[in-house]
């Protein structure tokens, strides 16, 4: 019979982030640990992340029913999809702890030549919101690190001052020097959008992230249809279970792109149930952290690799906090790898 315990620990970010929510300078995660009484000494971890305003389960009494998980594991570990439908990234905690728990507690949950330090993994650079001179200040850095697919995000500031951003820098690099992705996170009206679309199609745009609120499934299916930019559902995703819903959403919508967050989703299976379904309309997709720790972006990354995607993925986010967990993941010549330093988990229990 398993065990499990929780703790709470707060992210620091190195710098303040913007993002069309807001500005975040930190943010709270919660680690499970699971281990089995004959053998206390073996320990898997899993994260329980949540997004304000974005998640599902970023709900007053989150802590209370992450307690009550914890105190009957045994019960909810044996259907987890069925028994936490509204708590999808307590779903992804267990799950990870479950595979960390599996594999001896080494943080090893998808033995590949990405956890041997033989391959990594493609990743878009990120470019938080923020001034324009901060924003060219990021992209000058991520061209120099070598990225050649830049993540934009959108929509905190006026449009006008985000197209001349745009402008200028494709004036300085050439279209074909890198790959360029928007997320607008639901920053357009309804009323703007098809202007805003239009206008920003002129910069060569691999494609954008949610332009519109979710919730507008009818509007969404026109742009999708009319769009002049290959658009992405992200937010979109959010809440939809059941797999009859998420195969009704993907053929009525017909999106260009899927992206695929396992804390916001409800874990690894949800998410396949998700590729499963976009491969069989012929739909795009990748594979995206959400600000999650090093123990989250790990298992995010592992489980990624599997899937021999050929897009950059977007899992370069374990480098914006200055309290994260030590761990072997670091990014090199626009991939993330397995072969830095150790695992260090004490922090964990410190609270640090």
């Amino acid at each position: 019979m398993y065990k499990a315990s929780y703790k709470k620990y707060n992210l620091q970010f190195k710098q303040p982030s913007g993002t069309s929510r807001g500005v975040l300078t930190e943010k709270p995660t919660f680690f499970i640990q699971l281990w089995k009484e004959e053998n206390p000494y073996l320990i898997g971890i899993g994260e329980c992340s949540i997004l304000k305003g974005l998640s599902i389960d970023d709900v007053g009494n989150y802590e209370e029913k992450l307690a009550e998980v914890c105190n009957n594991i045994n019960s909810y570990i044996e259907n987890l999809k069925s028994k936490l439908p509204a708590f999808p990234s307590i779903i992804f905690g267990i799950e990870t702890a479950l595979k960390d728990y599996e594999n001896g507690g080494r943080r090893i949950l998808f033995p590949s030549d990405f956890t041997d330090g033989i391959e990594g993994i493609s990743i878009n650079g990120l470019i938080w919101m923020g001034s324009i001179g901060y924003m060219k200040e990021q992209l000058r850095s991520k061209l120099e690190e070598g990225f050649r697919c830049i993540k934009i995000k959108i929509g905190a500031i006026e449009f006008e001052e985000e197209l001349k951003f745009l402008i200028n820098m494709r004036k300085e690099y050439p279209e074909n020097y890198f790959e360029i992705r928007l997320d607008a996170n639901g920053a357009f009206s309804n009323a703007e959008v098809r202007e805003k679309l239009r206008r920003l199609s002129k910069y060569k745009i691999h494609s954008i992230e949610q332009p519109i609120k979710q919730g507008n499934l009818a509007e969404m299916a026109i742009l999708c249809k009319e769009t002049p930019i290959p658009i992405a559902l992200d937010e979109e995703l959010v809440g939809v279970n059941l797999y009859e819903q998420k195969e009704e959403l993907v053929s009525s919508v017909k999106p260009q792109y899927l992206i695929l967050k396992p804390s916001l989703l409800g874990g690894f299976k949800h998410c396949e149930e998700w590729i499963e379904i976009a491969n069989k309309y012929n739909v795009g997709w990748w594979v995206t952290s959400a600000l999650e720790s090093n123990i989250g972006l790990n298992a995010i990354a592992q489980w990624a690799y599997t899937l021999n995607s050929k897009l950059p993925q977007g899992l370069g986010t374990g480098q914006l906090y200055t309290n994260n967990i030590a761990s072997p993941l670091l990014i090199e010549d626009t991939k993330l790898w397995y072969l830095g330093r150790g695992w260090n988990i004490d922090r964990i229990d410190s609270g640090e």
